[in-house]
Parts: structure tokens; sequence; C-alpha cells
């Protein structure tokens, strides 16, 4: 392995939001490297390899993190605090180490001792695999808020499953997208640590039994089938503060005994190889983002985890000094003081018949006690509108599967029914919206209407979601909250993004320049970002701000260049869509735009065009067709565009393959454009628009989700808005939308639709897209054709702003200015303080392990893992 090339100034330059070298930490560094790469791996220098050098460095900055682990632990069970437990089927973590380097503040010192000992740190980060155990946003975004609920000081613990394999990694062959297992555990994971004490069963199948026939007593479930859930914790630290929290992961354990009726007839082997069958819920993540699928294994899979957090969390509360000093049913009466469960989205909905199950059938506590108790504990985010990702779950699957849970869930729904025409005695249709058992078609149960009805707190993401959501999606429970006295039940949380991996880690350059303007204290502060709005008229600084983005582009370049082969100039407008590929993200509109750009040129070579390269990046879930017949288009006009020598190097397209955390932390950095062009009204919020933004690019969009915010945070300026609003585009479906009157006036949309169907992008088989393009001008359910006029032009003020390199890097300072609202710590500090009942430690400094930590009184030992 090559060393890294840093010059003598370079090492001497250390700031202080990564951390300062010193002699002491740098040689305690190479010593455990070494002492790792002998005694854990057992290799020498001779024969080591830089896989081996990655684990002996991760094994290293894991040391530095054990003793802060145990420690602040030790801190919650001395002191007692409400704990809060986010609840997620998908934690997108991406890498560790340099995250964790990072918020230790020994990212210097490692950079400094691998230097020292003739390695390339960056080399090593590289070799780690993305821990990609999430679906899109909504996994990356409770990433993002695990590290800021442990930098504001907050005892809270992650719950999900550890897939053993993540989101598939995807392939372009001949365009196409084609998935791979991510068999991110091949090798081994260097931060997580089994607990098998902690395994717990969970229980399926069965039936029921009722000492009185009422449903609503204790009842017996009996005859299951048991899985173990055996937990992986993974150590979670915050920035600065010594504070370590935990992302608890369960895999499934299949019981060691065995089937006997199978093992007696001597077949031992079968009996063995079905033990498998069990472990399979904890496999594979499900690929789907925004889409509903009701297969019997994801509900598993959502069982699965709530059983086991429900459990866990219960065994913690009564482990707790404060469970220990009260007799356990009297004790259990302050569970929402001492528990905060947060719901991320429907997937861990079962906790709230499961919680019902346990107060009920377990400890024996009367019915409305116990639901009492669960409404005020639990909480509900919701993160979409779409009607096709609503979780309705088939009520003879949860018959079958789970047969008291949907007995809970029928009492529930009676305690609905009963209120509703107290409340509403002209409104008889109103117990049909609102019930939890969907009647029409097949039955169902809405999980949506479960978490609602059981959660003290609903909160959208985004302040146009939240009125969404208020004002139509959910506006008959918003009615009965209101009716109920439950006036704050129905709240906003904008999303936010962690600036410690977005900025500090991903763009040391800006990072650097930040802090040599405003102070070392951003990063746990980002509204003081607004202080660089003084220096928006600095011509040094906008300077520097330009050359930072150009060295990050020609990072990029290079990368693009030795990964897929495309040459693409650093000097043209890097424009950048990432994201999950959906229709109602409009990604096709983004490839139209490709394709009147490319017409352009064509038709006039020599008329001024500003250049630019265009990337496009994202998953398409293995079963949408539509979503795999963008990216197949977009890489069809990719090779067209790319390849012709009239076009040159003014437009490049080029497809990011296998999109993840690690390639948006070299894209986010280098873009110029944002295109967050999603149908108004449709888009919860995004999270990376907020990234991009944070980084320094412009963005162009349309006002839905967090767009609206961002616009507001600039009073309207320095951003680029298109397109119909939610209202116009409400009006045009009750008009009667007509795609085709768009398709037929627009003359530019009209020549790239039409190049399309006929096979100019792909004359090997020129009817491929001929039905794709029909159906979208027959249909057009997310608008794009009545929007595309309008996003042509503002692409149009994009190019002509970019001429002007001063003005455009004035806007982009002003983004990063504007940035501040969307840091995750300040959406977690509104958590914490209007639905968790828990005060931020923003100042918080947990003991380090050679420091003394006071303890409380006739305590039992350390029990709080």
């Amino acid at each position: 392995m090559t060393s890294k090339p840093v010059t003598d100034q370079e090492k001497r330059k250390q700031i202080s939001v990564r951390g300062i070298a010193s002699l002491e930490g740098v040689a305690d560094i190479k010593k455990s490297f070494n002492r790792h790469l002998h005694f854990t791996l057992v290799k020498d220098r001779n024969v080591a390899t830089p896989r081996d050098y990655y684990f002996a460095l991760a094994n290293t900055v894991r040391d530095q993190l054990v003793g802060r682990w145990i420690r602040t632990q030790q801190y919650y069970y001395e002191k007692d605090p409400k704990r809060v437990y986010y609840l997620s089927l998908g934690f997108y973590m991406g890498r560790a180490l340099q995250n964790t380097m990072l918020n230790l503040g020994i990212q210097s010192s490692c950079d400094e001792a691998m230097y020292q000992i003739g390695l390339g740190i960056e080399e090593l980060e590289e070799m780690e695999e993305d821990a990609g155990l999430g679906n899109g946003g909504l996994g990356r975004l409770a990433a993002c808020f695990l590290d800021s609920m442990a930098t504001l000081g907050l005892a809270a613990y992650g719950y999900g499953i550890r897939y053993e394999y993540g989101i598939f990694n995807q392939k372009i062959r001949e365009g196409w997208q084609v998935e791979e297992a991510d068999d991110w555990l091949r090798y081994g994971n260097a931060w997580d640590k089994a607990r098998p004490e902690y395994m717990i069963p969970v229980h399926f199948y069965g039936r029921v039994d009722h000492e009185d026939g009422d449903w609503s007593k204790p009842s017996k479930w009996s005859d299951t089938n048991v899985v173990f859930a055996m937990p992986y914790d993974t150590p979670t630290p915050g920035y600065g503060n010594n504070t370590v929290n935990t992302l608890r992961l369960y895999t499934a354990k299949s019981p060691n005994s065995f089937n006997l009726g199978v093992f007696n007839t001597g077949d031992y082997i079968q009996a063995v190889c079905d033990r498998n069958l069990a472990e399979n819920i904890s496999r594979v993540l499900y690929p789907n983002d925004n889409f509903f699928e009701g297969k019997e294994l994801r509900l598993k899979q959502e069982y699965f985890v709530v059983c086991a957090t429900v459990q866990d969390i219960i065994r913690r509360f009564k482990s707790s000094i404060f469970g220990c000093r009260d007799p356990v049913r009297t004790s259990l009466d302050a569970f929402p003081d001492k528990v905060a469960i947060q719901l991320n989205d429907t997937h861990p909905a079962l906790a709230i018949p499961e919680l019902m199950r346990l107060f009920v059938d377990v400890e024996k506590m009367p019915w409305e006690r116990a639901w009492n108790i669960v409404r005020k504990t639990c909480a509900y985010t919701n993160h979409t509108v779409l009607p096709e990702a609503l979780e309705r779950w088939p009520v003879h699957l949860l018959e079958r599967m789970l047969p008291r849970h949907l007995e809970i869930i029928y009492i529930i729904t009676q305690s609905t029914w009963k209120m509703c025409p107290k409340m509403f005695p002209d409104d008889p249709d109103r117990l049909r919206r609102m019930s939890l058992v969907e009647e029409e078609g097949e039955k169902r149960i809405n999980m949506a209407h479960l978490c609602i009805v059981g959660s003290h707190v609903v909160n959208g993401v985004a302040a146009i979601h939240s009125e969404i959501i208020r004002t139509s999606v959910f506006k008959d429970f918003v009615e009965l909250a209101e009716k109920m006295g439950e006036k704050n039940k129905f709240q906003n949380k904008t999303n936010g993004i962690t600036p410690r991996r977005w900025l500090l880690l991903c763009n040391p350059g800006l990072a650097d320049l930040i802090a040599e303007k405003i102070g070392e204290d951003w990063p746990k502060n980002l509204d003081q970002l607004r202080e660089l709005e003084s220096f928006k008229d600095d011509a040094a600084f906008i300077r520097r701000v330009s050359q930072i983005k150009q060295e990050n582009k020609m990072k990029l370049a290079q990368f693009i260049n030795k990964q897929w082969g495309v040459k693409v100039d650093p000097s043209s407008m890097f424009d950048v869509q990432v994201k999950r590929i959906h229709e109602y993200k409009r990604q096709l509109m983004n490839a139209l735009h490709i394709v009147v750009m490319y017409n352009r040129i064509k038709t006039d070579p020599n008329k001024d065009f500003v250049p630019r390269t265009v990337m496009v990046g994202g998953k398409a879930a293995p079963g949408y067709h539509t979503a795999k017949m963008i990216i197949k288009l977009i890489n069809n006009i990719a090779h067209v565009v790319n390849n012709d020598p009239i076009v040159g190097d003014r437009l490049k397209v080029v497809y990011l393959e296998n999109y993840r955390v690690s390639l948006a932390e070299k894209v986010i950095p280098a873009a110029d454009l944002s295109e967050q062009i999603s149908t108004a009204g449709t888009e919860a919020s995004g999270t990376g628009n907020m990234k991009f933004m944070l980084n320094g690019a412009l963005t162009i969009g349309t006002l839905d989700g967090a767009n609206v915010e961002m616009a507001e945070e600039m009073n309207g300026e320095n951003i680029f808005i298109f397109g119909l609003k939610v209202d116009e585009v409400e009006q045009l479906d009750k008009d009667g939308y007509n795609a085709r009157s768009f398709y037929e006036n627009v003359p530019e949309l009209r020549t790239a639709l039409d190049q399309i169907s006929s096979g100019y992008f792909n004359p090997n088989e020129p009817d491929q897209f001929a039905h794709f393009v029909e159906n979208l001008i027959k249909f057009d359910r997310f608008k794009l054709l009545a929007d595309f006029q309008s996003y042509v032009e503002c692409q149009d003020k994009v190019s002509a702003a970019y001429k002007d390199t001063y003005k455009w890097t004035q806007m982009c300072i002003a983004n990063i200015a504007a940035s501040g609202k969307f840091s995750s710590d300040r959406t977690i500090a509104e958590y914490a303080r209007q639905i968790w009942g828990v005060e931020p430690q923003p100042n918080l400094k947990i003991p380090a392990p050679n420091e003394p930590l006071e303890r409380a009184e006739n305590t039992e030992g350390y029990k709080d893992f």
C-alpha cells in the first residue's frame, strides 16, 4: 500500500474541529494498531493486506470508544433519566470509521499515526463496507437522528434488525439495473458486539385461550412457534462530549430444540436444516421504498423487531433505579415518565398491540390502565402521503400469524367506534373512514390508523407535509383529537441532517474555511452559519469557496473516469439528481431535459451553451418496472450523448451506479446544482436537498417538502423554484387533467418524447419505449408534462446564472449561511421537548473513563445495556 502524499505544511496544519494530533495520542494509536495487527488479526507487515490494516485501525479506534460507551451506560444507570427508544426497520449508517474518529476528536492523531507507519488513511477508509441497512431517506434519517441524540446528551437507543444482506448492490449492465446481494458481513464487522445474554423469545402463530371469553382480560397465547432475537450492539458516539449511545440490532436465531417428530424418524439432517427457516427473518432487507408489499416475511420482520424491543425496554425499565424502588405493578404506572417510544413510520406499528399484550396478559393490568400507559408512551412519525406506501395488512395474515394482536386491534377499533357517534352524530360515514379495519374488498388493518389512535403525538416531517396530513389525509383524526382536547397531538418536525457527516466529514476544505471565519463551535450549533452572511461580499472569501468547490469537482471527475470511464469537464456545471428512483421524484423529467439540451446543441452547434455534466443516481425497487425503465432510458440517452462528437464536452451524462452513503460523501460536496423536482404534495420532506444546500449547491425544485422551508430561510432568493403548487395540482385533478394537451402544445417536449418513442436512443430495439411514452401521455399521474415547460425555462435561468462565477458563488454562500435550520440537532431538540418530554443537554460532558463517576446508593450493579 502506498503512503498518503501529505506535505509538511499539511501535516503541521491541524483544525481542532477534527481533533488536534498530540505526540502522546499518535504514539498510543501506533502501539494499539500494531497490537491489533499482531494479536487480533494474527498478521505481520509482511503478509498483511489492505483490509487487515483497515481492521487494525478500526479496532484501534473502537478501543477509544469502548471506555466511553461503558461509562455512558453507567452514567445513565446512575442518573436514571427518561430514555428514548427510536424504532425503525432501517438504519442506513454507511461507514463508521471516519465518522467515529471525527466525533471522538482523534481524526488528526489517526491520520498522523498512519502517515508515520507508512499508510494512507483514506485508502484504509475505502476498505470499509457501507452498512446499508436501510432504504433511502427514511433509513438515513434514522442514522442522522442517532448522531444528534448522542450529541445532545439524550439517553437514547436505536432498535432495528441486523440484516445479513442490506440494500442490494446495483450494477448497470447494458443500461439495465441488475441487483446483487449486499454481503456486507463477508469480512466481518469491526463495530458491533453480540449480546447473547440478552436473547429474547419471539412467538408466532398458535392459538389464544380466554378464561371467560373476554378479549380485554388476560389471555393465554399458546402452541406458538418460537424464534429467538439475539441483539448486536453498535456504539453511536456523540460529537465531542464522551457520550456513546447504543444502536441495538437483532438477528433471528432458531431454538436449540429440534422438531422431535422429524428427529425421531431418524432424519437428523433435515431437522438441523429446518432451523434455517426461522433465521430467514433477519436475512435480507426488503428493498421497497415508498411502496407497501404485503409479504408474510415482512410482517414477521416487523413483529420480530418490536416484540424483542418492547421486552428489552420493559426489562431495562424494571432493572433501573426507579423501577427497583417500588413493586413492579406500581412502578409500571410511571412507565411513560421514564420511557418514550418513537415509531419511525408505520413499520414498527405492532409495538402498540405488543405493549398492550404484555401489560394485559403478562402484567395482568386492567385494559384501560394499560391503554393509558401505551398512548402516553408511543409517538408516531408519518413519512408519506402516497396511498400505495401506506401499510394495510390483510386480516387473514394477522389472524394466522399474530392472533392475539388481532384481537387487541379489534378492541382498540371498538373504542374508536364508541367515540365517533358521540362526537360526530351527523357524520355516520366517519366510522368507516376512521376504522382500523378496512372492510372494502379484502379485509385489512390500516396501520397508520393504529399508530394514530395508539400515540399521544403524530408528526409530519416538513411544514407543508404536516399541513397536508392535518387538512387532508388524517383530517378526521385531527378533528377527533381537537374534540377530545388533544390540540397538540398533530405536530410538525421538519427533518434535518447531521452536520458532522454531511459537512465536517465529507467536505473538510469547506469545513476548515468556515471554522477559520466563524470559529469552531458551528458543528454543534449550525445556526452560527448565519455569520457567513457578513462575508458574502468578501472577494477573497468568495474566491476560496469557489476554489474549494472546484477541487471537490476535480476529485469527483477523477473518480468518475476511474470508475466508469467517462471523462467529464470539472469546469462544467455539475447538475446532480441522486435519490431513490420513483415516478413521483420525476427523474424522467430530468431525462427529457437532457434530450432537449442535446437537441439544442445538435440544431445549432455554434450557439453559446453552458457546459453541463448531468449526474443521476439511485436504486429502483427490484419489482418496480417503470423505475427500471427510467434507469434504462437515462443510460441509453447517456450512451448517445456521450459519444456524439458534435456535442463533445458541452454535455455529458453519468449514471452513478450503486448510489450509497459513501458515494454521496463524494458527490454532494462537488455538486453545483441540486435537482429536487418532485410533484408538489408528494415528497414528505427530503433530506438530500438539505445536504446539497449545506455544501453550497443551488437548488432547482418545486415547492414541495422541505424545499418550501429552504426557500423561506433565504427569503425566496438564491433558489430556483418552478412548477405547480400543491393547490394547483389538486385543482388540475378536479378539472380533469389532460396530459396530451401539454404534449401537443410544447414543441421541445413533443420532439423529445417522439424521439424516445421511435427508438432514437435505442436503435437496436426501436419499440422498447413506445408503450412507456404512450402510458406517460395517457396517465401522467405525477404531472410531469404539466410542469415541463416551467422546468425548462427555470433551467435556462440556471444556465444564465452559472455564467457569472462570482455571483453564483455568492448564491452558494447564501445557501450555506441559511442551512442552519436543517440540522438534525434542531429536529431532535424539538422531538425531545415537544414529544418525548426530555431536555437536550448539548453541553453535557460525561466523565471520561479515567474520571470519577458519582454513584447512586443501593444499586445492584451495572444493568443498563
